[in-house]
């Protein structure tokens, strides 16, 4: 699934004439009136103006001919089982790279906020209320057998992704109906109108083949979409499986007859012949691979990685390039999760309380050799964050649940305790012993105890990785001197998955990223119909009505100022609940490779690396490295 982004259709129009659109139901005929006015278009964008035109011939930061060929090796954690996305967080373990060939509807520009343009679609019409949208599938679309891709295909994939996987279940509750309203044309109809988004998030739709997944193996057997596989789907996109050892190596090779390789939105991408994928369980393994050339590209996630281990002779000689790259159309919220499911962690004061346990200036300068800032809001990094006292808009908006959320939403701007000092953590953890108190704990012969049950307070970190286990370690001291019994359990990634699913955790270390446009995706984070949904990013286990509210009006926003201040009032009431402890953000992506590619002069403003879409391989500083392993 594309990261979740917000848009929908711009005036910019295509100028041939529109066919009726099939309006689903009994329409009036004023409805009727709209749907033969439509114009087609070749874009969707939210707020703002499409900065591609109709019959543009690729996109700025892409090199047109770029060379094509040339194999890229990449390492990824974890292990793969499964192949299929429609039952991806919800059984088995999803491979890697299913981007590489499912394709959607539409594809996103890089150098726009939140903009869309046709890939299996070529135009999409809607009426001014948004309560229906028609997308028409080019004619040459193809999946790899050859077929043409049709609007039975996108039915089909609707209907199964909706039933089976929960995320989509929830992405397209709101799409009420589907169907065939044209030789290749599909149509959808929402459950009200005003939902701005709703036509993008159709667009972003992965599309299955019927025929493949109706069919049976090569052993006769039916395959069913219900159940996870190992044999390579169909696909419509640039590339195939080409072989595979299940959790250890994944190889995609580039279609020869790719259906869509001279399409403006594809054009100068894609173009390594082979991407292989080399599964590790250990992030440090994966880096001595990298630094014994086993892979050719890493992107780094740890400070003290990056401060202390590219000190090797191919960093110095410079056939290993370290290179950063701004992150600007993320923003992020990283942090200790609590999961308020159980009754230890549903009163705030008791989360809160944490906060001031936590030391982040120590384990910034300990552990990330000073690399990181903190954290105070869930859209961090963005113009979204939340800051000082509310006014304007957003505090117009935030009268509607006055009452219904903390008082110092109105009155206090939200911060992280400070620590770094002897002074500052000692004070730190007196009020964390206060709130504590308050809660209704108090200390007993050095453990901390529920005052009316005497039930000691324990509590237990779940991970999956040694390098979470190593911060978590740090915490675990700090929380201990407070009286509190914790433990820290690691299990490997696939008992994690289906701890996570049954909600089977006490505090976990999770993120969410959120585009510069956020919209529907904000009900999967935090709604109270996601709180008990398997497989939904609502790990909090957050039901709150306020919240509920809140996230109505950033879906149903009218501009982007509305927008930015209903998203900063959501985030000031989340953040005053203190459903997790804030960690860190860097805002750059750090990559090393070796110095075998070669990448555009112009970088997307919006995709960091944008690694390995838009990058090539360069023949001639290969030719100047030793060979490869």
């Amino acid at each position: 699934m594309k990261f979740s982004r917000r848009s929908v259709l711009h005036a910019t129009a295509v100028t041939f004439a529109a066919p009726a659109l099939g309006v689903l139901g009994t329409p009036s005929p004023v409805r009727q009136a709209e749907a033969q006015t439509q114009n087609w278009r070749h874009a969707l964008s939210l707020f703002g103006d499409i900065k591609y035109p109709e019959g543009f011939k690729h996109f700025d930061y892409v090199k047109p001919n770029a060379p094509q060929g040339g194999t890229v090796r990449q390492s990824t954690l974890g292990t793969f089982d499964n192949f299929n996305t429609v039952v991806a967080g919800v059984k088995g373990s999803i491979a890697i790279g299913t981007d590489l060939f499912i394709e959607t509807l539409t594809t996103s520009s890089l150098d726009e906020v939140s903009t869309e343009y046709g890939l299996l679609a070529e135009a999409v019409r809607y009426p001014d209320d948004y309560s229906v949208v028609t997308y028409r599938l080019r004619a040459n679309a193809r999946w790899h057998d050859g077929k043409p891709i049709s609007p039975d295909d996108v039915l089909y994939s609707f209907e199964v992704l909706k039933k089976n996987s929960p995320f989509y279940g929830a992405y397209y509750r709101h799409v009420v109906k589907a169907e065939k309203s044209g030789e290749r044309e599909i149509t959808f109809t929402f459950d009200g109108p005003g939902n701005r988004e709703l036509p993008q998030i159709v667009g972003q739709l992965p599309v299955l083949p019927k025929h493949w997944w109706e069919g049976t193996d090569k052993s006769g057997r039916k395959r069913d979409i219900t159940q996870t596989t190992l044999e390579p789907p169909l696909g419509s996109g640039p590339y195939r499986v080409k072989d595979f050892a299940p959790g250890r190596t994944l190889v995609y090779e580039k279609v020869d007859d790719y259906w869509g390789k001279d399409l403006n939105v594809t054009v100068g991408t894609r173009n390594f012949q082979t991407i292989r994928y080399e599964y590790f369980r250990d992030s440090t393994v994966a880096l001595e691979a990298f630094k014994a050339d086993q892979v050719d590209w890493r992107f780094e996630n740890s400070a003290k990685e990056w401060a202390n281990s590219y000190d090797f002779p191919a960093v110095r000689d410079k056939r290993v390039v370290k290179e950063e790259f701004p992150i600007r159309n993320i923003g992020v919220m990283q942090g200790f999760v609590f999961n308020i499911r159980r009754d230890k962690f549903k009163d705030s004061r008791v989360r809160r309380a944490f906060n001031f346990v936590f030391d982040f200036e120590e384990m910034n300068r300990q552990l990330f050799f000073g690399q990181y800032k903190r954290i105070a809001s869930y859209f961090e990094g963005t113009e979204l964050a939340a800051t000082g006292v509310p006014t304007g808009k957003e505090l117009e908006i935030l009268e509607n649940v006055r009452g219904k959320v903390p008082d110092e939403v109105f009155t206090k701007p939200y911060t992280n305790p400070v620590g770094g000092t002897p002074e500052a953590v000692r004070g730190n953890l007196r009020e964390a012993l206060t709130l504590f108190r308050q809660a209704g704990y108090e200390i007993k012969n050095t453990k901390l105890v529920d005052a009316k049950t005497g039930k000691p307070y324990a509590v237990e970190f779940l991970v999956d990785e040694p390098a979470t286990e190593r911060f978590v370690l740090f915490y675990k001291p700090s929380l201990e001197r407070m009286g509190m019994t914790v433990s820290v359990r690691v299990v490997d990634a696939a008992q994690y998955e289906n701890r996570l699913r049954q909600w089977d955790f006490d505090i976990i270390v999770a993120s969410w990223a959120q585009s510069l446009s956020p919209g529907n995706e904000q009900r999967g984070f935090w709604s109270s119909q996601a709180a008990d949904q398997p497989g939904s990013r609502n790990l909090i286990g957050i039901r709150n009505p306020a919240i509920d509210t809140l996230i109505e009006r950033v879906i149903f926003t009218k501009d982007r100022e509305d927008l930015v201040a209903a998203t900063k009032a959501l985030d000031r009431v989340l953040q005053w609940n203190f459903y997790v402890v804030p960690q860190w953000t860097y805002g750059k992506q750090r990559t090393a490779r070796w110095d075998r590619f070669g990448h555009p002069e112009t970088m997307p403003k919006y995709g960091s690396s944008a690694f390995p879409s838009i990058w090539w391989w360069d023949a001639a500083k290969a030719a100047k490295a030793p060979q490869r392993l």
